[in-house]
């Protein structure tokens, strides 16, 4: 079947377009972050003291203080961002939905795709934790990392529209690799968020207007407990495929070594919490290093390593 270089065309350019909404974006977020007013509440718990004689002492501004007219705005802006950022979302998807159809297959069969359904779950995952946490202004350490990844996607990994090799021809390619793009994309978020919270507590005085240390910390938790078992499952998929493909379920290639690393990983992270009651940094500290070995995985293996993986080109 033919590729409709047409729809192509409009794919790439709903993702050109997807990618100055983000930066858009990132820059409203960046305002409300330096000039939003903290929250009040994260503010106490973290200026309140008390002294060796029991005296609270206090280092805050004065309950009375009128918001600002800056502070106001930042607040708009901030709402502006979360739209625009919604509005970069639609035309992610858009640029997908028309990749597939130009392709008439599913729009994850080579790194270029690959990193771009990454990134649109990256940034729904985004979207879905705002409606859960007041962590707005944190949007641009989210959308940073993105932006990164699409620009290296659409100058360094660009492929044109293609029909994808005989051996990714199977309904697997649909199954495996959306599962492992879908949790791969969930966990930059907790990736990010667990560097925001080695910053704040090792760094207070830099990191003073980002949210309290333990809502950082059950951002990122929470939002791992729900991408590990999705992950989880693109592993296991994988290992069905490559039974079918290679006839054995493991072989040690560098992809599937490195996948099991960061799987365990996130295991050991989510076991730590659960059965030692690991918090703060440690935990944060091993978060960090699955997002590693996830990022080196995705990208690292495939653009220098030789491997059974490597087929998919970039």
């Amino acid at each position: 079947m033919g590729i409709d270089q047409t729809l192509s065309s409009y794919s790439d350019w709903c993702y050109g377009i997807a990618v100055g909404a983000y930066v858009v974006a990132m820059l409203c977020y960046l305002y409300e972050q330096a000039f939003g007013y903290r929250d009040r509440t994260a503010a106490r718990r973290e200026l309140v003291g008390v002294g060796a004689s029991g005296d609270t002492l206090v280092d805050e501004p004065p309950a009375e203080e009128p918001p600002s007219r800056r502070a106001g705005r930042a607040a708009r802006l901030g709402k502006m961002a979360v739209a625009i950022t919604t509005f970069g979302a639609l035309l992610h998807v858009s640029s997908l939905a028309l990749r597939a159809l130009a392709t008439s297959r599913a729009p994850w069969g080579n790194m270029y795709e690959f990193g771009a359904t990454l990134c649109l779950v990256a940034v729904l995952t985004w979207l879905v934790v705002l409606r859960k946490f007041p962590v707005r202004h944190l949007g641009v350490w989210v959308l940073l990392p993105v932006i990164a990844l699409m620009f290296l996607g659409g100058v360094v990994l660009y492929t044109t529209a293609a029909p994808v090799q005989p051996a990714l021809q199977s309904y697997w390619l649909v199954i495996h690799v959306f599962a492992i793009a879908l949790g791969s994309g969930m966990v930059l978020v907790p990736g990010v968020v667990s560097v925001l919270y080695l910053l704040k507590v090792r760094k207070p005085e830099w990191a003073g207007r980002l949210p309290a240390a333990d809502m950082l910390d059950q951002v990122a938790y929470r939002t791992t407990v729900f991408a590990f078992p999705i992950y989880t499952a693109g592993v296991i998929f994988g290992a069905i495929w490559a039974e079918q493909s290679w006839g054995r379920f493991w072989g040690w290639d560098p992809k599937e070594t490195v996948a099991f690393v960061a799987w365990v990983v996130y295991a050991a992270y989510l076991h730590s919490r659960a059965t030692a009651g690991w918090r703060g940094g440690r935990a944060a500290a091993i978060n960090i290093v699955g997002f590693a070995a996830m990022i080196f995985n995705l990208f690292f293996i495939n653009l220098v390593t030789a491997g059974l993986h490597s087929y998919a080109g970039v």
